[in-house]
């Protein structure tokens, strides 16, 4: 069993740059180009042979029903480009002895700079789950660990579109005998921490040259984990966490969203909030492209009311009233809930 020496420094973020080195054709260059596509003919696979293998390399992706649809009869609004807290390439987060990292692209990206770092490291692969996302290690031991380790990388869909997650188990090895089967938390957390960042370390020191795995990209979703539904109920959002991490999650977004918390009741799922409106000239225009107003922000300074409703297993429905709990307007309800949507990690 080999010695691994990792680091035990901790993790300083990366920016993804908006450069890039790629001789991408011009808008003007590809104008029209898609009017001369060819539609090319579908593999006819011969009598008796299989055509499980088979298919399409860009597959277009089935549109969830009743989500975002306007019953009002407007467009609903995108959301932002970028979020408030989505600067960073790299995040380390923890909830309740729970560690993670949030990366800032897709899965088909994290998964090719995971089995780098293992191979970087010198780390034997002893399992692959491409469709699970994961990666199970051989027995190693970490430079000044007494016992050996082995550790199950897994690579998910992050909350926002095109981010990922990355957890990691470890397990310590006690022996001959000692179980092969997988603990429901991390034997030694510390080591388990001390992997965590220094995969993270890597990833956020590689992300500007990231590749992507087609063959990850098509099992692993880059959907995310949050979406906008709007009923003849009104419009709320849809987040697919298990409640304490929604909890902590749209209570850790909202600052950046532009909200003050004033009051919170966690047993009935209740943030009592003000809006305070975004920063800076950059903000103020996101604000009147969302509620199609002018510069001066008519909610600034108005309470609402967040309301977390637990539905099915790591289901949560987020929805927002006034002071009162009286419904808002849709058009309101819908931007004040696109400026939440696009911060919760």
């Amino acid at each position: 069993m080999q010695i691994v020496k990792l680091s035990l420094s901790g993790l300083v973020t990366a920016s993804l740059s908006a450069c890039s080195v790629i001789g991408w054709e011009t808008p003007q260059d590809m104008d029209g180009n898609y009017q001369d596509a060819i539609e090319i003919a579908e593999i006819e696979v011969p009598e008796g042979l299989s055509s499980d293998a088979i298919e399409q390399m860009f597959p277009i992706p089935d549109v969830t029903e009743n989500v975002a649809v306007p019953i009002t009869g407007k467009t609903p609004r995108p959301l932002p480009l970028t979020a408030g807290s989505q600067l960073d390439a790299v995040r380390l987060q923890s909830l309740g002895g729970e560690n993670w990292a949030v990366v800032n692209f897709a899965p088909g990206q994290l998964w090719p700079q995971v089995r780098a770092f293992l191979v970087t490291s010198a780390i034997d692969v002893a399992g692959i789950d491409a469709t699970g996302g994961l990666i199970d290690t051989t027995w190693v031991q970490l430079e000044g660990s007494e016992t050996g380790s082995r550790f199950r990388l897994r690579v998910e869909s992050g909350v926002q579109r095109n981010t990922s997650e990355l957890h990691i188990l470890q397990q310590s090895q006690l022996g001959d005998g000692a179980s092969l089967e997988w603990p429901e938390k991390s034997d030694d957390e510390a080591l388990e921490q001390t992997m965590l960042r220094n995969v993270a370390q890597y990833i956020a020191n590689s992300a500007e040259t990231s590749p992507v795995s087609m063959m990850a990209d098509q099992s692993m979703t880059g959907a995310g984990r949050i979406e906008m539904e709007e009923s003849s109920e009104g419009v709320n959002l849809n987040l697919s966490l298990p409640f304490n991490r929604a909890w902590a999650a749209t209570e850790k977004g909202f600052s950046d969203a532009g909200f003050r918390v004033d009051d919170k009741n966690r047993s009935a799922g209740l943030f009592y909030v003000t809006y305070l409106g975004p920063d800076g000239e950059e903000g103020r225009g996101l604000f009147g492209w969302l509620f199609g107003g002018d510069s001066d922000n008519p909610y600034v300074g108005r309470e609402y009311q967040v309301v977390l409703v637990s539905g099915a297993p790591n289901r949560v429905t987020i929805s927002i009233v006034d002071a009162q709990g009286s419904p808002l307007e849709p058009s309101v309800q819908q931007g004040l809930l696109t400026l939440i949507q696009g911060n919760i990690t």
